[in-house]
């Protein structure tokens, strides 16, 4: 498939995926700060799609879930580096510091451009990929603090994100799926990010909707699939992949099973 991770600590990563197009569901665990170099990456998220192409840099906000869809473009491989701002870097680094009191920010990703001082601070750890010894603590210390840093002069109002170390309790479960439902994800992880255990969400769930998590989560897939067909005037390549389906011929076989006619047969 071509897809390579360099780590140069836990935390600090070039990514390089050289195959035709690679899909995947993920849970942003921690806040991910993103310097992408080459090809193209199209995050889904509920709340819509973001774009990235060369030279764009990005900030992720944690517990987000997405759909990344990561392809070459103009002949280049996909290539970004990668910088998780963990709980504990970000403990570190505020417990000398004031935050600026700033609520918390919305969950869309904030984008930030080409922007000079991050890009400078996120291409001088390229020479670091190259090592062949183990990259020092103190120095990726250094690194991760100056992007802290740069993100807090370019935003002061960032701190209400990365200062805010509150963790996601139980949660209104019918609301996060109907936000979600898009996400090919494991009930397990559906029951976690709703603040449950397994037996729990599902017996929550089955209560509310009154039928299967699995089958509920087929059927608005499927709705949706129909609506980005019919209304959207998406193709149905455009769209498989966006509603949680993982395999084309699959998504064609369960949408004409609920329809009555192929994906490419919805009426216009």
């Amino acid at each position: 498939m071509g897809f390579e991770t360099t780590y140069i600590t836990p935390d600090i990563k070039l990514s390089v995926y050289t195959g035709p197009g690679y899909t995947t569901e993920v849970i942003f665990e921690h806040h991910m700060l993103v310097w992408f170099m080459s090809g193209e990456t199209r995050i889904v998220r509920s709340e819509g799609s973001y774009v990235f192409g060369p030279g764009d840099i990005f900030l992720i906000p944690r517990h987000q879930i997405a759909t990344i869809i990561s392809t070459v473009r103009d002949g280049h491989p996909h290539r970004s580096v990668v910088m998780h701002l963990t709980p504990a870097r970000l403990r570190a680094f505020y417990a000398d510091q004031r935050p600026v009191r700033a609520p918390w920010a919305a969950q869309e990703i904030l984008r930030f451009g080409k922007h000079p001082l991050l890009e400078s601070c996120l291409s001088s750890l390229m020479p670091y990929f190259d090592l062949s010894d183990a990259f020092p603590e103190s120095i990726a210390t250094l690194k991760i603090t100056e992007a802290i840093q740069v993100l807090r002069t370019i935003d002061p109002s960032i701190d209400g994100i990365l200062a805010n170390f509150e963790e996601p309790g139980k949660i209104d479960l019918a609301a996060f799926m109907e936000k979600n439902f898009i996400f090919n994800l494991p009930l397990g992880r559906f029951a976690t990010l709703t603040g449950r255990s397994l037996s729990t969400f599902s017996r929550d769930f089955k209560r509310i909707f009154h039928t299967t998590p699995q089958k509920w989560l087929t059927q608005k897939r499927l709705e949706y699939a129909h609506y980005q067909i019919s209304e959207q005037k998406k193709k149905p390549v455009d769209v498989y992949l966006e509603v949680g389906f993982v395999d084309l011929s699959h998504f064609s076989f369960a949408f004409k099973k609920r329809f009555g006619y192929s994906p490419a047969e919805v009426p216009s």
